[in-house]
């Protein structure tokens, strides 16, 4: 599979890194361009390219920038394709987003109404990469950790379970897009290891309080 990254972060290489050894071809981009990221063809082992080329290249496109920056992901060439959205919301960073502190919506449903034509998966966002990187274990493992992901198109959730199979984590499907909120910033399952029972024991009874606080 030939995945193009948007971003080229700590979220961006690493899944970069593990496509990699995985089997993928991957092409890792960002907004400054790929002189910048000489050296991650050798680190990452993926070819590097402007975010155009990275659309173009990809069969599956990861969204690995702040949310601030959702508006700059190119629409009409990702129209019909696969989206992997990594991302959370840290107002520190990305400013505040009244819809997403009343809880109105979620990040990925952000990003779907800027890409109305494109699959949109949730996936990627509640693991630190680090951990992604060191924590993953073979299949049937009893211990081995689980990943959550959400959205509206069940070839596109596969997707997301192949690669966090072969990452080497199982996976929870929280149901559609809309329930992404269930792992989002500072809910239980955020960045916490679970094994896939327990995960979906956790996601199940998280509850959708009131506004975020400052």
């Amino acid at each position: 599979m030939k995945i193009g990254i948007i971003g080229a972060g700590f979220v961006g290489r690493a899944i970069g890194k593990l496509a990699v050894q995985a089997g993928h071809q991957v092409m890792l981009s960002n907004s400054r361009g790929p002189q910048t990221m000489f050296s991650l063809r050798y680190a990452v082992g993926a070819e590097v390219g402007t975010v155009d080329e990275a659309v173009a290249f990809g069969d599956v496109v990861v969204v690995a920038i702040p949310l601030s920056a959702y508006r700059a992901v190119p629409v009409e060439p990702l129209a019909g394709k696969i989206v992997i959205d990594t991302n959370n919301y840290y107002h520190e960073r990305d400013g505040r987003f009244p819809e997403l502190d009343a809880r109105a919506t979620t990040t990925s449903e952000l990003l779907a109404g800027h890409l109305p034509r494109s699959k949109i998966v949730k996936a990627f966002n509640a693991i630190t990469m680090k951990d992604l990187e060191s924590e993953g274990k073979p299949a049937g493992v009893p211990d081995r950790r689980a990943l959550p992901l959400a959205g509206d198109d069940a070839d596109t959730k596969a997707v997301a379970v192949k690669l966090y199979d072969e990452f080497g984590f199982d996976a929870v499907d929280v149901g559609p897009l809309s329930e992404g909120w269930r792992f989002e910033r500072g809910t239980p399952a955020y960045c916490v290891p679970f094994t896939k029972a327990d995960l979906q024991k956790v996601l199940a009874s998280t509850m959708r309080d009131g506004p975020l606080s400052a």
